[in-house]
This record gives C-alpha cells, sequence and structure tokens, in this order.
C-alpha cells in the first residue's frame, strides 16, 4: 500500500495520456522505486489514470428562518 499525492498523481496521468501507459509506469518507478516488477506497476498506472477530480462540496444549504404569527387584528370601533 501506498500514497499518491494529487501532484503525483498529476504527473502519472499527463505521463499515461500524453506517452503511453508504459511511459506513466516509468514515471510511477521513478517516484516510488518499491515497484520491482512492471505488472503491478502498470496496474497501478491503470487505477490512477482512471481516478476522477472528487466534486466541489455543495454550497451551503439556505438559511431557514422560522415564521412567525401574525398578531391578530385589533377590532375597529
Amino acid at each position: 500500500m501506498f500514497t499518491v499525492s494529487e501532484s503525483e498523481a498529476e504527473t502519472i496521468r499527463r505521463a499515461f495520456h500524453d506517452r503511453g501507459e508504459w511511459s506513466a509506469v516509468v514515471e510511477l518507478r521513478r517516484l516510488f522505486p518499491v515497484f520491482a516488477n512492471n505488472p503491478e506497476a502498470l496496474r497501478c498506472v491503470r487505477a490512477i489514470a482512471g481516478w476522477q477530480p472528487l466534486p466541489a462540496p455543495a454550497a451551503a444549504p439556505p438559511k431557514v428562518t422560522q415564521l412567525r404569527r401574525r398578531k391578530p387584528a385589533e377590532p375597529q370601533p
């Protein structure tokens, strides 16, 4: 298991889309020398290349104000 920062993932995705998956494997192995074999690195590259950015957080819900009862009308003389 390893952790990939957003900048590392972007570097791998850019290599994948610009130069192909084997170039992305080279980038992954450069960033993470722990990978000893190419098939495992290729599997990770394909997973990283398929990542989608997280959606932006939803806007805060509108503030709800409690309704107040009307004052009863005063009788007219």
